[in-house]
């Protein structure tokens, strides 16, 4: 008897989310986000490669400084920046954006934000 996980409307939202990703993709790259409770993760894959090119988190000593919380628009603002960074010296300039099926709103917003401003188009 085969084990069956009921999907959860945040489990096909995602999929919703992936499935148009890769309708409009082509061969960019994809800009992925997860955000727990107390930090913010961001990654740039290669899906063709399986293979992650740029990643940066609140979790890394010294990307966020002097900022008070990992929890913060700022922190993930330097998350943002970070990111784009390191995507440039990977030779990275155009992402598609993967919220994966949350909001476009605060954390996440501030880190899209940061990115585009940092050169990473999307």
């Amino acid at each position: 008897m085969a084990y069956y996980k009921r999907k959860t409307g945040a489990d096909r939202r995602r999929e919703r989310v992936r499935a148009k990703l890769r309708r409009v993709a082509g061969d960019r790259l994809r800009l992925s986000i997860h955000r727990s409770s107390k930090h913010i993760y961001a990654q740039i894959i290669d899906d063709r490669g399986g293979r992650t090119v740029a990643a940066a988190g609140t979790v890394e000593k010294g990307l966020v400084g002097d900022i008070k919380s990992t929890m913060s628009v700022a922190a993930a603002e330097a998350v943002g920046k970070a990111l784009a960074e390191r995507a440039g010296q990977a030779g990275v300039k155009s992402v598609v954006f993967d919220r994966g099926g949350l909001k476009y709103h605060g954390r996440v917003k501030a880190l899209a934000d940061a990115a585009r401003e940092g050169g990473l188009e999307f």
